[in-house]
């Protein structure tokens, strides 16, 4: 059972403002008419009918779900939703933490209520990325803006944006996000890889009645709601380089830099003992590469007794990374948040995708507190991803999200 909360009318103290009959459960409303529940409780009976019956107070027609496998399964929550609200639209995906109303968590499962009056949204999975052709993945693209044109009456893409979700395990991130972002034109596409609380095992995502691995998700969303696409990061280059010289790209994974043992190359390069690396470590020392005149992050993610690394991002031989200096993660995110306000004029809530490497480097560097209260008073909801996707990009340690404005300045 959750709490009946509405937003206030100062949009920086929703979250605040919520009040919980206990500490299992939760609903946040926001002035956008967005609807936030979370829970960490594992009776996904009772918050499917929470979530029934917010949808119908909010006449929601969509929604997504962030959810801990740690706390349940995804097939309990796709079929008591399908149970107690199958005529509600849905699409989402596992996690490596959420982001709730009340800051950074694990262990919860997060709903959030698109209300129809202010948001039209179509959703379409894609199986069997690894068999894949990315031409399917496009026509797939364009035939969910065909269906969104029907559902709107109009040709419109001003007020139009896309998300991903997508398996965190699948090496696919690259050219999917590539071939959605081809069919997408000009609207923008952020989102985020599905993950498994740092266990690597097998990602699950859902989608109206559906349980999956080896797929994405692409949804297209049209609103009059005023929102911002952003990402953010907190690190520079040095001039320490590291070449990649022996590699299984298919799996990605590097086995020599410099032509040296990768682990013992990289581990020198930072200051660290080859024996002694950890996802810690390559949380706080990241490895960006150079694409168009910009940097992004090429995180590892984790060593193999033989001292080769895995990456979350595709890499190959010839590629050169540079070991990079991170800033200050709490005034790098909040100098960007202060940068989406000033263009939105103000937030109402953000939806989202952190990765989980960023989450380890906050509680290594003893700022997991601060960070997890910027999110809070800047009323961010969303998961910890293991990968996140920005336009025609997917990107490592960075934060993207959409900024929503409040409802009255739409009107």
């Amino acid at each position: 059972m959750l709490v009946d909360a509405r937003a206030p009318d100062a949009h920086k103290n929703a979250s605040e403002e919520v009040r919980r009959i206990s500490l299992a459960s939760s609903r946040t409303r926001y002035a956008c008419g967005l609807s936030a529940l979370t829970t960490d409780e594992p009776d996904m009976e009772a918050f499917a009918r929470a979530i029934a019956q917010e949808a119908a107070a909010i006449d929601a027609g969509f929604a997504l779900l962030f959810f801990s496998q740690s706390l349940v399964e995804a097939s309990a929550l796709s079929e008591a939703l399908m149970t107690h609200a199958p005529a509600l639209h849905h699409a989402g995906c596992s996690t490596a933490g959420e982001i709730t109303p009340q800051g950074l968590e694990d262990g919860h499962v997060l709903a959030m209520l698109l209300p129809s009056a202010a948001f039209t949204a179509v959703s379409v999975m894609v199986d069997n990325l690894s068999s894949s052709g990315m031409d399917r993945i496009t026509s797939e693209v364009e035939a969910l803006r065909r269906s969104l044109r029907m559902r709107l009456g109009c040709d419109r893409t001003k007020g139009t944006f896309a998300l991903c979700f997508i398996d965190g395990l699948s090496y696919a991130e690259e050219a999917v996000s590539s071939a959605i972002h081809w069919g997408l034109d000009d609207i923008p596409l952020l989102g985020g890889s599905a993950g498994d609380d740092l266990k690597f095992e097998t990602t699950r995502l859902i989608s109206n009645g559906r349980v999956t691995s080896d797929s994405a998700i692409i949804v297209l969303i049209a609103t009059e709601i005023p929102f911002h696409v952003f990402k953010t990061d907190n690190f520079v280059p040095t001039d320490e380089k590291l070449v990649v010289t022996a590699s299984d790209p298919d799996h990605r994974i590097v086995r020599e830099f410099n032509a040296t043992n990768a682990a013992e190359e990289y581990a020198a390069s930072v200051g660290i003992v080859a024996q002694t690396l950890t996802p810690l470590s390559f949380a706080s020392h990241p490895v960006v590469v150079k694409v168009g005149g910009e940097y992004y992050c090429r995180s590892i993610q984790k060593m193999h007794p033989d001292g080769s690394l895995s990456f979350f991002c595709a890499i190959d031989d010839g590629v050169v990374l540079s070991i990079a200096q991170p800033k200050d993660m709490v005034e790098a995110t909040r100098a960007a948040l202060r940068d989406v306000e000033e263009r939105l004029g103000s937030i109402d809530m953000i939806l989202g995708f952190d990765c989980v490497l960023r989450r380890l480097d906050a509680r290594n560097r003893q700022v997991f507190r601060d960070i997890s209260e910027l999110y809070r008073v800047n009323n961010v909801i969303g998961f910890g991803t293991y990968g996140e996707q920005y336009r025609s990009m997917h990107l490592n340690q960075t934060f993207t999200g959409i900024a929503f404005g409040e409802r009255q300045a739409a009107e």
